[in-house]
């Protein structure tokens, strides 16, 4: 009885093959357009990931400010300065800390025969390399070794080696920073890179060496990864630095902190959102398709309705008529799905990279928006459809299921 209900299903499926192909490509569209909203979606999430992850996100750096709230006799407005010191004890009261290295910063001229150019010039310990994931394109970065000897040698951003080089093999060369000659012993691989910023111009340095521009004495900043929770590390830097320097904990413009993590916390937050309103856009495609559905099944329920009632005169149950209208709504459901599904991969090659952060910064390829189709969005693409599709088809297949046999074979 069942197979036999099937062919019924099939054969009213080809019968009225021009409406079935019709009902079939707009689930497709809605199912497709479901997918690739939802492609669209996670591309922009690992495009912000991307760009986070050129520096590393469990990275925290640290800049002097000045107090602004009052601390026993102490008056806001009291400059906060750095010192190695307040590198040793975060080093001993940070949970978690992996690598620190203070910083020393100065814009000072940067110049070999041929060209003069003023860039910032960056102080610091070899570790840093492994804190800012400053990756070396050719040559190599400084050593402690060098630090060590407080050599002249200095590794230069992708850029800065552009324009003081141009094609020429910069290593072994020798450059004048304020005046005073360095060598040149790796060039970085560029970093995506806004119009007015100047990451990949500036110089590295040994710290040590950094005092022949500028006095050490008192630093510019402080760099630190971790493992661990951003927060706590975030919090137990703001209070050795506190109780050092004798201001409150909460006091943010005493010391100004870049969480990397966070933020990239507060993006996921948008992008989430972001992901939900494109998931609740593809649904209402997907259930425009299904009412679609909806009406020419009730349109074949009304045509067919003569065979309904003959059907049950001759001992059809609810649950077979159910079944039988049922099941071509779920065909044309799942054979529409299937479509829809292979369009949107078809789709997502087609396109390939959409761009995004490339239009506004340089080397910034990675960080554009690719439609990669998951497993997971199929799934969940999947899980919708099944339920448009129920929807859809119950209706019309209750409403055959309860026809009266008389009324039925009555009908013209």
């Amino acid at each position: 009885m069942l197979i036999d209900l099937w062919k019924q299903a099939y054969e009213a499926m080809v019968y009225n093959r021009r409406r079935t192909t019709i009902t079939m490509i707009g689930m497709a569209w809605g199912i497709a357009t479901v997918v690739l909203l939802l492609a669209y979606g996670s591309g922009f999430g690992r495009a912000i990931e991307a760009i986070f992850a050129q520096w590393g996100t469990q990275l925290i750096g640290v800049f002097p400010g000045r107090t602004s709230e009052q601390v026993g006799g102490s008056k806001a407005g009291v400059q906060v300065r750095f010192t190695q010191e307040d590198v040793d004890r975060l080093q001993q009261l940070v949970p978690g800390l992996k690598d620190i290295t203070p910083m020393l910063s100065k814009d000072v001229p940067v110049a070999n025969e041929l060209h003069t150019y003023t860039w910032t010039v960056n102080g610091y310990m070899p570790l840093v390399q492994r804190i800012l994931v400053l990756d070396i394109d050719y040559g190599r970065f400084f050593s402690e070794e060098d630090n060590a000897n407080r050599a002249h040698v200095a590794v230069i951003g992708s850029e800065a080696k552009t324009k003081l080089f141009g094609g020429l093999y910069p290593i072994g060369q020798h450059i004048r920073l304020n005046g005073i000659s360095f060598e040149v012993i790796g060039v970085l691989q560029p970093k995506m890179q806004e119009e007015e910023s100047d990451v990949n111009r500036q110089v590295y340095v040994p710290i040590s060496a950094m005092a022949d521009l500028k006095d050490p004495k008192y630093l510019d900043g402080i760099w630190l990864n971790y493992n661990g929770d951003h927060a706590a590390v975030q919090q137990a830097v703001r209070n050795a630095l506190a109780a050092t320097h004798n201001f409150r904990p909460s006091d943010r413009q005493a010391i100004f902190v870049a969480d990397l993590e966070q933020q990239l916390t507060q993006f996921k937050i948008v992008t989430i959102a972001l992901e939900v309103l494109l998931l609740f856009i593809g649904a209402l495609t997907l259930g425009i398709a299904g009412i679609g559905l909806m009406n020419i099944m009730l349109v074949a329920v009304q045509q067919r309705t003569k065979e309904i009632g003959i059907e049950k005169a001759l001992g059809a149950r609810k649950r077979h008529i159910l079944i039988q209208f049922m099941a071509e709504s779920l065909v044309i459901t799942g054979i529409g799905g299937a479509l829809g599904i292979l369009l949107a991969y078809a789709v997502s090659i087609g396109v390939g990279r959409i761009t995004f952060y490339s239009a506004m910064a340089a080397n910034a390829s990675a960080a554009d928006i690719q439609l990669l189709i998951s497993p997971l969005i199929v799934v969940v693409a999947t899980g919708i459809l099944v339920v448009v599709g129920l929807i859809s088809g119950m209706i019309p297949a209750l409403k055959a299921a309860n026809l009266n046999p008389i009324e039925a074979l009555r009908y013209e």
